[in-house]
């Protein structure tokens, strides 16, 4: 059993910050925002449970939905050599009516 479940387990303040990486700031992601949708990069080993407590109370905010993603590293080449891009996992938040986050200020 994981322990930021449902049962009111939150995260000590050190995780959150860990938890939440950074906003995706894309053309994809603004379009989101008409949908009342925010995006996060997260770690991998991140859970929804944990993600939903860490923006609540980072962001004092009323999430609706989390969904997460993992996209696998590309490989590419660079000078000949071949390397790989790390694996990301993303968070796209769904929030209540009438809550909104402000991502260009910090936290």
């Amino acid at each position: 059993m994981n322990k930021y479940n449902a049962k009111g387990k939150v995260p000590s303040s050190e995780r959150m910050y860990e938890v939440i990486r950074s906003p995706i700031i894309t053309e994809k992601a603004t379009l989101l925002s008409e949908f009342n949708q925010v995006s996060f990069n997260v770690p991998l080993d991140a859970t929804k449970p944990e993600i939903r407590a860490a923006v609540e109370t980072l962001f004092k905010v009323k999430v609706k939905a989390v969904n997460t993603l993992r996209q696998k590293g590309k490989s590419k080449r660079f000078r000949g050599v071949l390397g790989r891009r790390s694996d990301t996992k993303k968070a796209v938040l769904t929030l209540e009516e009438g809550q909104t986050i402000d991502i260009t200020t910090g936290v």
